[in-house]
């Protein structure tokens, strides 16, 4: 059964800097490229980043040069560094088992970026 637990979610000031983390069980997941997305109040869930198997990274636009995706195979985790965090990076942000079909979701983690 594939579990993926976010963590390290909360409330930062503009400008500031999270780590989320997500560490997955149930599957091969050395073999398993692995993604970060999110969802604002009203909006369409969208990409963040994803990083392959192999360890290549692709990020959305709005997040390049601040966030940098990770995953760590011995811990079966991946991680999201995220800096320079802006009040529109707000969202709940979920992780994703990313095969080239379908994939699995992780429940969550609240980011909110306030002053």
């Amino acid at each position: 059964q594939v579990q993926l637990v976010e963590s390290g979610g909360g409330l930062v000031q503009p400008g500031g800097s999270l780590r989320l983390s997500c560490a997955a069980s149930g599957f091969i997941f050395s073999f398993n490229a692995m993604g970060w997305y999110r969802q604002a109040p009203g909006k369409q869930r969208d990409v963040v980043a994803v990083i392959t198997s192999r360890g290549s990274t692709t990020y959305a636009d709005s997040v390049k040069g601040r966030f940098t995706i990770s995953r760590d195979n011995a811990k079966n985790t991946v991680y999201l560094q995220m800096n320079s965090l802006k009040p529109e990076d707000t969202a709940v942000y979920y992780c994703h088992r990313s095969p080239p079909v379908g994939g699995d979701w992780g429940q969550g983690t609240q980011v909110t970026v306030s002053s």
